[in-house]
């Protein structure tokens, strides 16, 4: 059982519900620093698999959060609002993947021509970039997509 629910509104963006409020600001967080961007959450993703696997990672790069990701989970408190949050990865993992499988089922725009892989899905373009960028295989390759 996941321990957020994402969906669109009406403006198609991302809102999503908790059955337990203790999760309400992780789910904040997954909606404005990831928001809709395939990499953002790509970049997640493979830090909680590196951390996971006992590797260092980069710091988080956010405009609204400071965030820390490490092997006992996240932690972030937004600079703008009072929200805040720390999450143990196991939780982070799960929430983080779900989000993933939400953004990928949303349809893609039509009508929009990309520069790169405009054959491919947007979200395997991205994936393809990514690993480009990055010079490795995604860490989730092969499990999640």
């Amino acid at each position: 059982m996941s321990l957020i629910s994402f969906s669109l509104d009406q403006h198609n963006l991302p809102v999503f519900q908790v059955e337990d409020p203790e999760y309400r600001s992780l789910g904040a967080w997954l909606i404005l620093d990831i928001s809709v961007y395939y990499d953002v959450c790509l970049d997640a993703l493979a830090d909680v698999d590196d951390v996971g696997h006992g590797q260092p990672i980069d710091q988080w790069d956010s405009e609204h959060f400071d965030v820390t990701i490490n092997a006992a989970g996240i932690t972030f408190v937004n600079y703008h609002v009072d929200e805040s949050g720390s999450y143990s990865l196991a939780d982070f993992r799960d929430a983080l993947e779900n989000y993933w499988r939400f953004l990928v089922s949303r349809p893609e725009t039509p009508g929009i021509v990309r520069q790169y892989w405009p054959d491919l899905p947007l979200w395997q373009a991205d994936l393809l970039q990514w690993e480009q960028r990055n010079g490795r295989p995604h860490p989730y390759r092969g499990r999640l997509f």
